[in-house]
């Protein structure tokens, strides 16, 4: 048994990260066109391990389950053979003794040189000078393949016999030498039997992998004591693989371990096996299950278990959060609240987690609370200094917690403070808080690198995704491979809503009558929306019905405020304009970040386009322009820049195709329907008896609707009427 695998190989993170965003989006661009998406993170692992082979990556992706290619399953180690692969080595001849040392290399778990000098007996330089010189890649003391496809040719072309017969030679050679975890992995690998003696050591090994931050180390190394145990040793196992495997982002593989200790395993690994099970189940599902907590809470007074069951209702709590379910919630921190008072956890576990819960949901409690470590430490204060208007403050306590030198203990994740799962939440907030600040280049930049190496789709309910996907809108103006392919990686049930996308997009892009309909539908549907602000949503309601809107959002002073100028500019009247406008421009002044302001710019630039002042509207919108280019949001800057070439190519003059669409859309949200179809026609031109006949009223009840219609768009007479509808349709 466990011989049908090599292990990983320790410098595979090392390749991931070396490979470059641009590289990964190439890829992730060809996968989607072959319908074989897969997470930017997965996508880089393929491109590390196959060389960024395009051809290669594209058949081996096609050798992965779904699950896999989303990140959800760990992929197969070494890959699937291919036929490109088994081609590019069809040639090759090796003698046994050089094979055996291939094999090593492919098989070890770490890629320290010495150990394989002495499994081959030979010196560095004659590996280096000798046949296998120029298929190992030998630097400052380590070694590996230099062709990361010869992995998976091996592993086809070795027996089972062959390949147990290297893992036995190293199995000894370690033990030799002393290093037991080596020793004990290889031993296990060997046996064709499951070997109960080697278990607990490995499942300890695990343990500590899992500390240091090697999840997926962690959870082959406890799926392999699993494999070669039973009984209680066997649910220690599968608890290690199980959260070790949410660590790494595999949901399904977390799912399967950890629900193996339901109902029958040993109480205390179930405990603390729950909170890793809730994650996977829920990201899986899309929402938190529902749990019958009288059913699975400790039946012993036993301080372990009572923690571990604090621990438990943390996750659950936090969970709720992320996806707004207040009253689910509050029972699961009245459950954090009860246990942490029977084990005195209070201040450690209760209060941090209680205020980060109420944070990410919507609201603020408890401002005083000061947690530890990455998450209720670094994490909560980054968001509170955020939202308390530092915005650099936070940022900086991000980049202060990044540092794995002196990595404070946070008893939320305890033990889990390396893991990608944890730094994917904070990546997610480190991009978040560089958006606030206005800075939507860096912010990207900063997404795309996360993306390749971290599951940036499961922190706080997909929120990653939206942020991906309002990122690329923001500089592209269009969805970009890493946001199409994050989307896609998505369980079914986690669908994010896209109609705002679409409004954006269609915005940007000058279709104001499409976005228009996208809000429309989307405010329908409820306004899904998570509530820790992303920006770039509210524009596009703005354009709809700019006053109603009021959601309860954490987010900077600076953006609520930014908020509030746009829907001033949109619902004032025209005499209240005239009052509003130099305070308007005060305050825009005072906005810090470049994209906040220049949307209100352009705003304000429009808004005096539509009343006839072309020069200062000329003079908002090249502010608003240049604001956007710095921002980074180039999209955004480019909208503008085609609305100012319209001023100049026009002057005033009307504009090409219906000068009339973008004027309805606005009018439909002012005016009743009746004085809708009344201001329609006589905009076109027909007279008061041609509209009386054409809606089957009297002409007396068509002047009265007119004039309604000139007092609520605070014009005079009809030429005044039909000036500001093309003006609208020109500027709109």
């Amino acid at each position: 048994m466990g011989t049908g695998e090599f292990s990983i190989d320790v410098s595979r993170a090392q390749r991931t990260a070396s490979v470059a965003p641009a590289a990964v989006e190439t890829i992730l661009e060809e996968l989607l066109e072959h319908d074989l998406s897969c997470a930017p993170h997965v996508a880089a692992r393929l491109a590390a391990e196959l060389s960024e082979d395009p051809p290669t990556i594209l058949a081996v992706a096609a050798r992965l389950d779904a699950a896999q290619r989303q990140g959800l399953r760990a992929l197969p180690s070494p890959l699937p053979m291919v036929s490109s692969v088994e081609t590019l080595f069809a040639q090759m001849e090796l003698d046994d003794s050089d094979r055996e040392v291939l094999i090593a290399v492919s098989m070890r778990l770490d890629d320290r040189l010495d150990p394989l000098v002495d499994f081959a007996g030979r010196s560095a330089a004659e590996l280096t000078t000798g046949p296998l010189g120029a298929l190992l890649d030998i630097h400052a003391g380590r070694v590996r393949l230099s062709d990361p496809r010869l992995a998976i040719w091996l592993r086809a072309t070795t027996p089972s016999s062959a390949a147990a017969a290297v893992h036995l030679r190293l199995h000894r050679l370690f033990h030799e030498r002393g290093e037991q975890v080596d020793a004990d992995w290889h031993s296990a690998r060997a046996a064709m039997h499951g070997e109960p003696v080697t278990a607990g050591e490995l499942t300890r090994i695990a343990r500590e992998h899992s500390e240091a931050g090697l999840s997926e180390r962690a959870f082959h190394l406890a799926a392999e004591a699993a494999a070669h145990s039973s009984g209680v040793e066997q649910d220690e196992a599968n608890l290690v693989a199980g959260v070790a495997a949410i660590a790494a982002g595999h949901a399904v593989e977390a799912a399967r371990r950890l629900g193996s200790l339901f109902p029958g395993g040993d109480e205390l690994y179930r405990l603390q096996g729950l909170g890793g099970l809730l994650v996977a189940e829920t990201h899986l599902r899309g929402s938190v299950p529902e749990v019958d907590m009288s059913v699975i809470r400790p039946d012993r007074d036993d301080a372990e278990h009572w923690y571990s069951w604090a621990r438990a209702a943390a996750f659950a709590a936090m969970l709720c959060a992320e996806r707004g379910d207040r009253r689910t919630m509050r029972s699961w921190l009245d459950a954090l609240r009860h246990a942490s008072a029977r084990v005195e956890a209070d201040r450690e576990l209760r209060d941090p987690v209680v205020a980060l819960a109420w944070l990410v949901i919507g609201d603020r409690e408890k401002d005083d609370v000061r947690g530890a470590g990455p998450l209720t430490g670094g994490l909560l204060r980054a968001l509170q200094a955020a939202v308390d208007g530092d915005v650099d403050r936070g940022l900086s306590l991000l980049a202060a917690g990044d540092s794995p030198v002196g990595v404070e203990v946070d008893p939320f994740v305890a033990g889990f403070e390396l893991s990608p799962l944890v730094a994917a939440y904070r990546a997610v907030a480190e991009v978040l808080l560089l958006m606030w600040r206005g800075d939507i280049g860096a912010a990207r930049d900063r997404m795309l690198r996360a993306a390749v190496e971290l599951p940036v789709a499961l922190p706080f309910a997909g929120l990653g995704v939206v942020i991906a996907r309002r990122l690329d809108l923001a500089v592209l103006g269009h969805l970009g491979p890493f946001a199409k392919a994050l989307t896609a990686a998505l369980p079914a049930p986690l669908r994010i809503d896209q109609l705002v996308d679409r409004g954006i997009e269609s915005f940007l892009s000058g279709h104001s009558a499409e976005a228009a309909a996208c809000m429309r539908l989307w405010r329908d549907r409820g306004a899904p929306q998570p509530t820790l602000s992303v920006p770039g949503l509210e524009e596009a309601i703005v354009v709809t019905h700019g006053g109603s809107w009021s959601p309860q959002r954490i987010e900077p002073p600076e953006i609520a405020l930014a908020q509030r100028l746009r829907v001033q500019i949109t619902s004032c009247s025209d005499d209240e304009w005239r009052l509003a406008r130099p305070v308007v421009v005060a305050a825009a002044r005072t906005l810090t970040s470049p994209f906040s302001r220049g949307r209100v710019e352009a705003m304000i630039g429009t808004r005096s386009l539509i009343k006839g002042d072309v020069g200062l509207g000329r003079e908002h919108l090249s502010m608003a322009r240049n604001l956007l280019e710095v921002s980074g949001a180039t999209a955004w800057a480019r909208a503008v820049s085609v609305r100012l070439e319209q001023v100049e190519a026009s002057d005033g003059a009307a504009a090409s195709g219906d000068p009339l669409s973008s004027c309805r859309r606005v009018w439909e949200s002012m005016l009743t329907a009746r004085e809708f179809e009344v201001a329609m026609l006589a905009v076109g031109g027909a007279s008061n008896r041609d509209i009386a006949d054409a809606l089957h009223v009297s002409v007396r009840t068509v002047e009265v609707h007119l004039g309604r219609v000139f007092v609520k768009l605070e014009v005079r007479t009809r030429v005044e009427l039909t000036v500001l509808a093309h003006r609208i349709g020109q500027f709109v």
